[in-house]
């Protein structure tokens, strides 16, 4: 925090922060106050578990806290000299770029990170975050000064930030399933945007610094034999920085392309067998993949934990869930998800993951769509929103997609392809308001630091500019991902034919319609933004196997309507689905 009238933040306003993000950092504590700025931290200690408590200083003033990992830590570390450091923490070396580099001094990060940086010469404040947005940062400027967390909701705890909900926002929620650019579901939280630095005087914002995540320019000419060797080190490279921790570690397999990619390198750079988790589905009309998932593990020896997700985990655990995803984002995938990492964190205290891998290398059916013509079926980005037509909401208006066409619209010289631009549309928003927040939140929830190797420098400049021919083959997309797969763990059947992931969401809700349709559609968020007569009629009317959309509208209310009841609301997340819609 900086206050805007220059004394000395309160020490009980940054203690209540400190404790709402207990969850994030079990292993200790710190904090530091000087002038009107005061940081907070709480340690989750995966690297230099004996010197790298938090905050981190330099001799002449700068204080810094930081959430993350700094991939390059090393390789900086031995060009400033071994002998300038005081720790042996990843954090430490931007204090070094600091005063090298200014505020430009995230330019040099390979890593995930939202980093807060005190420099007492001018009293200047500085917030960075991750290009990709992998680890979440957020702020918000009231009468008192500037506020900053890592979530959300250790900023309404203050008391200082109200918790009204922003209905423009709820409403992109609501047909999205997530909410775009700076803005966040509550009036007056927003976002530091992937690759952003903040600088900071007397708690208001002065400048703004933007980092790419993605190389520029058109795709680039190349044979498909020399792509497969540069993105052969990529990948090797990529995965072994994720390795870098004074801590056990092991990956998510779901058996796709992505995670048993991340798989194949961690075999090949670990003497040990790799732990790998899969979640799973039994006695539900979804395809389970745990079977192929051991498959794929056996073959490259990994120790494979299948983890099996439940009706009664879904009705036990999705208020916690609701609770623990503040800036909401109603993915299914968030149930497996949490599963997962409650199980994995009795483990290890780092998971590799695949997410980013469809982004980068053109995987979802979405791309094939925007790269042909209208006469051939081709439709713009996310053009029908989950509810549409449906008559659910009070008010059906265009202005959901203005933020999804705001990124579309974003210029870029006219160099990019389509493809270039859909995937740099999905990287702005998709990827860091939705799959990164279902990430960061259901593993921090358990202490669990999740990593996401494709989501690195080096991966991006291997696979954005490859030509789109290399990327979209036919139906076929991440060609270039599975080429490689299929050459070095066959295994994983790159090239057959699969579903995509799903979770029986519509199949449980469907099973309880009658009972949850007053519950629901009682609910106050939900009657401020939607029919109640119309989201009754939907739950009751589910029946036995649900039509593929309404089971989708269904668990996008339920969510919101939980969501909405704890974090606006204040409702306790303690109890059942129905006990919590009920209190």
């Amino acid at each position: 925090m900086q206050t805007t009238s220059g004394q000395a933040p309160s020490s009980s306003v940054l203690d209540v922060m400190s404790d709402a993000l207990t969850h994030r950092g079990p292993d200790g504590e710190g904090n530091f106050i000087s002038g009107a700025t005061g940081l907070v931290q709480t340690r989750l200690a995966i690297i230099d578990l004996e010197t790298g408590d938090q905050p981190l200083f330099d001799d002449e003033g700068l204080a810094l806290v930081a959430n993350g990992e700094i991939y390059n830590y090393l390789e900086l570390r031995r060009e400033f000299g071994e002998h300038t450091f005081t720790t042996n923490s990843d954090c430490e070396t931007p204090l070094k770029l600091y005063r090298r580099d200014g505020s430009h001094f995230a330019d040099a990060l390979r890593g995930m990170y939202a980093i807060a940086m005190y420099d007492p010469d001018g009293e200047r404040l500085l917030l960075a975050r991750d290009p990709f947005g992998i680890k979440p940062l957020y702020y918000a400027e009231t009468s008192e000064g500037l506020l900053f967390a890592s979530e959300p909701q250790a900023l309404l705890a203050t008391g200082l930030v109200s918790r009204d909900m922003d209905s423009s926002a709820a409403g992109e929620l609501l047909q999205l399933q997530f909410t775009t650019g700076r803005r966040t579901a509550f009036k007056g939280i927003l976002r530091v945007l992937p690759g952003e630095t903040l600088v900071i005087e007397r708690g208001r914002v002065i400048e703004r610094l933007r980092r790419a995540a993605l190389p520029s320019g058109a795709p680039v000419a190349v044979s498909e034999e020399r792509a497969l060797v540069a993105l052969e080190d990529a990948l090797i490279d990529s995965v072994r920085v994720h390795q870098r921790s004074d801590v056990p570690y092991g990956m998510f397999l779901s058996g796709g392309i992505d995670s048993s990619v991340i798989l194949a390198c961690m075999a090949r750079l670990n003497d040990q067998p790799v732990r790998c988790y899969t979640a799973g589905f039994s006695g539900t009309k979804v395809r389970d993949e745990r079977e192929h998932a051991a498959h794929v593990a056996s073959a490259t020896g990994a120790d494979h934990v299948s983890i099996d997700v439940t009706e009664d985990d879904f009705w036990n655990t999705l208020p916690a869930i609701a609770a623990a995803v503040d800036d909401p984002t109603a993915d299914y995938a968030i149930i497996p998800t949490f599963k997962l990492a409650s199980v994995a964190a009795q483990d290890v205290k780092v998971v590799l993951c695949g997410e980013g891998g469809d982004e980068l290398f053109a995987g979802y059916g979405r791309y094939r769509a925007i790269t042909r013509p209208t006469w051939l079926g081709g439709r713009a980005m996310r053009a029908r929103g989950a509810l549409d037509s449906l008559k659910l909401l009070r008010k059906e208006t265009p202005d959901w997609r203005d933020g999804i066409a705001a990124a579309w619209n974003k210029k870029d010289g006219g160099k990019r392809s389509r493809l270039q631009r859909a995937q740099a549309v999905d990287c702005a928003d998709w990827l860091p308001n939705d799959l990164l927040i279902k990430l960061d939140r259901c593993l921090m929830a358990h202490s669990l630091e999740g990593r996401t190797p494709l989501l690195d420098p080096a991966i991006a400049q291997a696979a954005f500019l490859l030509p789109d021919s290399l990327k979209l083959k036919g139906r076929v997309g991440k060609y270039m991902l599975r080429a490689w797969l299929a050459k070095h763990l066959p295994e994983a059947e790159p090239f057959a034919r699969k579903r995509g992931f799903t979770v029986p969401v519509g199949e449980w809700i469907a099973g309880r319609g009658s009972r949850l349709a007053s519950l629901v559609a009682d609910q106050r968020g939900i009657q401020e933004m939607c029919n109640p007569d119309r989201v009754k009629a939907l739950f009751a009317g589910l029946g036995s196997t649900p039509a593929k959309r309404d089971g989708q509208a269904a668990w996008i209310l339920l969510f919101f309507a939980l969501w909405h009841q704890h974090h606006v609301l204040g409702v306790p997340s303690d109890g059942t689905v129905e006990e919590v819609l009920s209190a």
